[in-house]
């Protein structure tokens, strides 16, 4: 069995411990570095490793992270890591507009959950913050996070959507994260913003995640929907490590990147063997059916490799944090819906 992983703290550490390869990628930045929506479930960890690639690289270029910043603590532990934090809301021009010159731009900023209750919110967020950045930031190199709800439903056997995959959004949350990407596409033919767009799912840690909501629901004896019957997932770190490296394959057109591992996860199969290891029968609840929300990482291995962290190793690391009362950041991924209500 893997080493287990004991605090938040270790678990921290681990995320945002920058590879060789991100090393590499950041060694050649001409200035700094602004992430944008650093305060969300993955923003900290990535900006901590972008911190300490520089710093291996011996590079003195800023890092700033940018957010509402809700949680005081979040704030605290980015600058105690030696990441400048600065506060603002993205979705108003004065805020953005006052924002540091950079040399390279990561745009995580988003919403997700309490689209089905406030969907213009959903809009403004992933919308007309994505406008306010690219048109600050015009002209910069930027990795665009998105996601992969961009893509329909696909065959499971067809082993997920390409990035030649005809965009069909199903949802409000989806339609929108399209429309942030259309965005900086725009930027990229009309103003020369260089970029990556990066179709995100799903990332995985032990607080949050798939993993961990199928997990928890063994453990406690809840029932799992197998409608959505099979997912693609990857570690987080391995998540920040590639959004890094995408910074030195932004381009015009902006290029397009499918980021999960390889593997395509039947639910059933992820249950079952959580089951194993906590010594419990999983309650699952109905059939899989023949399409899925899935995505082909060809690409992104053909770039970057495999991930580097394997999928078992997660699986093990989740059942043990969850069987010690770890704690989660209680938020289900809904990574079951299949009509993409959030």
């Amino acid at each position: 069995m893997v080493k287990a992983i004991a605090s938040e703290a270790e678990l921290d550490d681990l995320l945002s411990d920058p590879p060789a390869a991100v090393r590499e990628a950041l060694d050649g930045l001409r200035g700094d570095i602004v992430v944008l929506g650093a305060g969300g479930k993955m923003g900290p960890t990535l900006a901590r490793m972008a911190r300490r690639a520089l710093d291996a690289a011996g590079r003195p270029h800023a890092v700033y992270a940018v957010a509402r910043f809700s949680d005081a603590r979040v704030r605290k532990h980015l600058e105690n890591a030696g990441v400048r934090t600065l506060s603002g809301d993205l979705t108003k021009r004065a805020d953005v507009d006052r924002l540091p010159d950079a040399a390279a731009v990561v745009f995580m900023a988003g919403a997700k959950f309490g689209t089905t209750a406030d969907a213009a919110r959903t809009w403004v967020t992933n919308c007309h913050a994505s406008s306010l950045a690219a048109e600050r930031y015009a002209g910069v190199a930027t990795v665009v996070f998105s996601t992969g709800n961009v893509y329909p439903l696909v065959p499971v056997a067809s082993g997920g959507a390409t990035e030649s995959t005809p965009p069909a959004p199903i949802g409000e949350y989806a339609q929108s994260a399209l429309g942030r990407e259309r965005i900086f596409e725009l930027f990229a033919r009309e103003r020369g913003t260089p970029a990556v767009i990066y179709r995100l799912n799903y990332a995985v840690e032990l607080r949050y995640g798939v993993l961990v909501d199928i997990a928890r629901k063994v453990w406690s004896g809840e029932p799992i929907e197998l409608g959505m019957g099979y997912v693609n997932c990857i570690w987080q770190g391995d998540a920040n490590a590639l959004a890094l490296r995408c910074l030195s394959l932004v381009r015009r057109p902006p290029l397009v990147v499918n980021v999960t591992g390889p593997e395509t996860s039947s639910v059933r199969a992820l249950a079952e063997r959580f089951g194993e290891i906590f010594g419990q029968t999983p309650i699952l609840v109905g059939e899989e059916e023949p399409t899925a929300l899935l995505s082909d990482s060809s690409l992104a291995c053909e770039l970057f490799g495999r991930p580097a962290t394997d999928l078992g190793d997660v699986i093990e690391w989740v059942a043990e944090w969850i069987r010690r009362g770890g704690p989660t950041l209680a938020k289900p991924t809904r990574f079951e819906a299949r009509d993409g209500r959030f």
